[in-house]
Parts: structure tokens; sequence; C-alpha cells
């Protein structure tokens, strides 16, 4: 009779996936075998190391690809361990894990062309291939050998498989048997939702590719760390990277100018500290708002305001994408996201000139600092890929007393513990901090609750509070010799919630405040202006000021002189839609053609002017797809490193 706990029918599934687990970690060694000269791994217990952080991937491949088998063998059908419903369990675990499982076998030959794992994208480009029979049959001459390892290890596996079956019984229809059914049915898919996305913290989203560089020394090590049908599921919709060839050579390197050089100003090397404000949008400071004629306006950043008039800000900045690991590329490697993230693409791993790679290359320490979980919103594992030498999380921080609850350290004593840490290093440094207490569940410590004006949405006294920490950083780091000799930048992210009609408008959502500060002016000179200006312009802005002279690839513009070439402009994606605003017009762009202007004032897409189109909308179209057209080209191609 059967046991109303089914702990045989648990123990012979439980068995049955640690199996897949078991072939997966074959394959990885296999892998790593036939590329180890492309695989930095110094020592088997590095090699262990990575594939311990490699399960937490190999942990989602698996749930996806036995989603279907786990739920059938759990829910309570009483047919459970009948024979015939055991055979079909068989084939229906065999044809998924296989199709998965078999990916990998791909990378044992294919890693050693393309330097990554396989992505959906490699599955596309061989969609145009009109020879793929003739490309297999080459494939399958001339590594046999990967052929014969596919069918012994498949062998093998099904024979393991059939060793440990279920019991039939006798089914036994009772409250019990379908009560603690249930419960054990609640428990594992519980277990299966946490394994797909990696962990159940809410600080994390699901892992994707770029979360393997989390945990290498060197880069090459996040392929270990992968496995191919993780690279393919988690690409299956990030892939809207596509080839254009909408105009010529000549028009992007006259409009667009993607390789910049500048010789404005005396080669110096002064400090450098970008301060990414989680969610601190242009809306809530009042010194960037002062044309805006907003009803009734409030600021909540008494201390930003203090400082924007000794700055050079630009109050009409957008962000080149909508989240904060879009932010991170878009202002540290100039690399904007459109559609699609490129931290979250298929061509995230390859050689990206940026701010940090140009400023190690003239001697700096470069550092980035988080005060979430080591790891969370992608940041440790896009700051290995650029580089950074340094990463000041949680972890460094050590000590919970000063958590949040939820996502990190309070700003203020994580802003302190940054100032501490740079009075160590040597100069010059480039140190990136990137906040955390301007967000969702939208709280202040204890000690402060009342001190910061709540406003008129929940976001507002966070924004106090994050504008009382700079204050309190700023206040502490002009005791120390290197601050007058630093360049500070302030910029959001992204924007948050919003308590202004105006900002609810298409074309001012988004909008993030610019703002460079030299405690003695000589690098950035006191000003505001309303140009058109974006996230993607700081990394070029900062090289200018600094009097870098080579030549580097940039998309955005400096901000700090003008440049023949470099018009003011933006471009971000919204509503499915390119948005290109460059002098007097707004285009939207379908990813093929124009189908919108807009006065650059009508924020609310009011009043198309397409009908009525001239000289200036075409070629603000003509701009839109050569920008488009590069950044494609550069990124599919892995062009990032420069020239």
């Amino acid at each position: 009779m059967q046991s109303f706990f089914r702990s045989n029918e648990y123990k012979v599934l439980f068995y049955r996936i640690f199996l897949v687990y078991l072939f997966y970690f074959i394959t990885r060694v296999l892998f790593y075998l036939y590329n180890s000269n492309l695989i930095v791994v110094d020592s088997l217990y590095e090699f262990f190391r990575l594939y311990y952080h490699g399960l937490a991937f190999d942990t989602t491949a698996i749930l996806y690809s036995n989603g279907l088998f786990i739920l059938l063998s759990i829910l309570p059908l009483v047919v459970n361990t009948r024979k015939g419903f055991q055979k079909f369990l068989f084939y229906l675990y065999f044809i998924t894990n296989f199709i998965a499982w078999s990916t990998n076998f791909i990378d044992l030959i294919y890693y050693r062309f393309i330097f990554g794992r396989t992505t959906i994208a490699v599955m596309d480009s061989l969609e145009h291939e009109s020879n793929k029979a003739a490309l297999f049959g080459n494939f399958l001459v001339n590594y046999w050998h990967v052929f014969v390892l596919l069918i012994l290890f498949s062998y093998l596996w099904i024979y393991l498989y059939k060793k440990v079956k279920v019991t039939p019984v006798t089914p036994v229809k009772n409250i019990k048997y379908f009560g603690l059914s249930t419960l054990g049915f609640l428990f594992i898919v519980t277990m299966c939702i946490g394994g797909i996305r990696g962990d159940f913290k809410k600080s994390t989203r699901p892992i994707n590719l770029l979360d393997a560089n989390r945990y290498v020394s060197h880069i090459s090590q996040g392929d270990l760390v992968l496995n191919t049908p993780f690279a393919i599921i988690r690409t299956i919709s990030a892939n809207s990277f596509k080839k254009q060839d909408f105009v010529k050579q000549e028009v992007i390197a006259k409009y667009i100018k993607p390789i910049k050089q500048y010789n404005h100003n005396p080669s110096t090397k002064p400090n450098v500290v970008v301060f990414i404000l989680e969610s601190y949008a242009r809306e809530y400071i009042s010194s960037f708002n002062k044309e805006q004629n907003i009803p009734n306006y409030k600021g909540y950043s008494p201390f930003v305001d203090s400082l924007a008039q000794h700055s050079m800000i630009y109050t009409n900045a957008y962000a080149n994408g909508y989240k904060s690991i879009h932010g991170m590329s878009s202002i540290l490697a100039g690399v904007p996201s459109f559609k699609d993230a490129f931290t979250s693409s298929p061509y995230t791993k390859q050689n990206i000139q940026s701010l940090v790679s140009v400023l190690k290359e003239e001697g700096y320490d470069t550092s980035f600092f988080h005060g979430a979980p080591n790891g969370s919103m992608g940041f440790l594992g896009f700051g290995n890929i650029l580089g950074i030498e340094h990463y000041y999380g949680k972890t460094e921080f050590n000590n919970d007393d000063e958590f949040d609850g939820v996502w990190g350290i309070w700003d203020e004593p994580f802003f302190q513990y940054m100032k501490t840490t740079l009075d160590k290093k040597p100069q010059p440094f480039m140190a990136t901090l990137f906040s955390v207490s301007s967000h969702e569940p939208y709280k202040v410590p204890e000690k402060y609750k009342g001190k910061f004006p709540m406003g008129d949405v929940n976001i507002h006294q966070c924004i106090g509070y994050t504008d009382y920490a700079l204050q309190q950083f700023f206040k502490e780091a002009k005791k120390q010799p290197w601050y007058d000799n630093t360049i500070f930048v302030l910029v959001a992210d992204h924007g948050n919630t919003v308590a202004y009609d105006e900002y609810l408008k298409e074309f001012n959502r988004h909008t993030v405040p610019i703002l460079f500060y030299s405690p003695n002016g000589k690098y950035a000179k006191p000003g505001a202006s309303n140009e058109w200006a974006q996230q993607m312009d700081i990394y070029p802005t900062i090289l200018d000021m600094i009097g870098y002279k080579k030549p580097f690839r940039s998309w955005g513009r400096s901000l700090a002189s003008k440049n023949e070439g470099e018009e003011p402009f933006v471009i971000k994606f919204s509503s499915n839609l390119y948005q290109f605003m460059s002098g007097n017009y707004i285009c939207t762009f379908d990813g093929k053609k124009a189908i919108g202007f807009y006065a650059k004032e009508d924020k609310g897409m009011e009043k198309n002017l397409i009908a009525n189109r001239n000289a200036e909308m075409d070629l603000i179209e003509l701009k839109c797809k050569a920008f488009v057209q590069d950044y494609m080209e550069r990124i599919i191609d892995k062009k990032l490193a420069g020239n």
C-alpha cells in the first residue's frame, strides 16, 4: 500500500535531478579541457570555486528545462507510479534535457571562435546561412570526437537513470495523501522559483549572463561559471541587436564622430569622484527646475542646490536607459541601452574602452562603491568587465547595524565609508559610488524620522536624506588633502515617482541632473546650460577636463568645450521607439524610419509635425540612423575597444 508521504517518489525525483547536475558538471569539465588555453584557471581549487558559483546558473537552466517533468512528478495524480506514466516521464525527461544539455557540446569547439558562450544571437546568425547542412556535415567530420562524447555520456545517463526506479504501489485516495502531496508540491515549486531567479532576495533581480562575472579574477572565467543552456535561455528575449545599413561610413564619421580627440586643456591628473544617485530625478532638485514654470513647485535637495551654484550643471539632461545597470554602462562606458540592455545582451563580454580603462592607463586607482549586497544589480560583474580594480559593497562595509533591512547600507554611513577609504588611496584615483537609500520602500533611518520633508510622493523624504548624506560627505571630504584636486560628478541613474504633471510627459521621462564640481573651479567652470545633454556625455567630458590627448571611442560629447562635429543631442528608447533629440526637434524612430517629429518644447507629444517636414528634420533622422547603425555594428562586431 502506498505511503501517504510518497517518500520513494520524492527520492527518485531528487536522484533524477541530481543526475542532471552531474552531467552538467561533466560538460563543464569538458568545456574547460577543450578550451584551457583560453580560460585562465590557476589551480584545481580555482576550478571548483568557479564550479561552485556556476551551480546557481546550472540550477536556473536545469529548472527551466525540467519544469514540466518536476511538475508532473510531484502532482498528486494517483497514477504517478504506474509503469505507463513512468515511461512517459522517461521520454519527457530525456527529450527536454538532451535538447538543453547537448548545447554545451557546441561550445567545446565553438567557444574558440567567438570567445563566449553560445547565445540566441548565434542561433539568429545561423538563420541566415543557406548551407546549414554543409556546415553541420563539416562540423561532424572535423569534430567527430565531440559527437562520440555526446553519445557516450548520453548512454551513461540513460543507464544511471534506469538504475533507480519508482516502486509501483496501489494508490491510496485519502486526505493525508492529497494534503501532504499538496504541501510537498508547494514547497518544491517555491524552491524552483528561487532556483530560477538565482535567490530569494528582494535586492536582486533574476540572474543573467552578467552575474557570472561577479565571481571571477579574470574575465575569461565568466564563461566557465556559465553554461550554454543558460546563455541561450537568458538571451532568447534579449537580442534586438541587428546590424543596419542606413548610411555610408562618411555620414557616421561626420555626424556621430564615434572616435573623439581633444586638445583644449593641459594634461593633468585630478582625482575623479562620480556619484550615481539612485532614482534621483531632475524633478526633485530646485536648481534644475528654474525654467520649468511648474505651479507650486518644491525641491527636496537643499545641499545639491547650494553645490549647483558653484558647479557646471546641465538642466536638460536625460538618462540613456531606464534601469540602474543601464546608468552604469552609459555613464562609465558611454554605452546606452535601448530596447534591450547592452549589459544583458550576448555582447557584454568584450573589451570596452571606458572612463575606467582610460584612467587606469593614465595611472589612476579605480574603485566602485555600492552599499547593497555584493553583486546586486549586476554592478560587480560589469565592473569586472570594465576592469574596475576595487569593489566595495555591503560585505566590505561589514556592519549590518547600518543595513536598511531591504536594499543595503544607509547612504550616510556608506558615503562616509567611501570617504575614509579614499583617504587611504594613492592619488590620482577614480571612484564611483552608486547610492541606495532613495528607493522603494522609501524609508529613512529611525533617528532621522521627521527631519526631512515628507513631500507629496513617497520618495521625497528619501531624496532629502540622500541630499543630507551628500552634505555630510562633502563636509568631511573638504578636510582632506585630496579634495581640492578632485572633479566631482553628480548624476542620477534614472527617474522614479513623479509628483508633477510636467514630468509625466513622454519627453520628460527619465530626465536626470548632471553636475560637475571642482573646489577650485579649475576643471568645471560654474554655470547652467539648458542644452541637450545625456549620461554618456560624462565620459568624454571628464577626459576633456583632464587634458587627455589621445583618440578614444565615445558616442557622447564633451560638455566642457565646443568641438566641431559635436552638436548637442540626446538619444534614448521609450515606448518601443528611439527618441532622438537635437536642435529644435525631437524625432521618434521605429528602427527603420522616422514616424514623428515634435517641437523641442512639446514634451507631451501633442502635435506631430511630420506632415510638414523640413531640412532640419531630415538631418535629425539621418543622424538617428547613423547612430543606430554605428551602435549596432560596434557592439555586434565587438569594436567597443576603440578604433
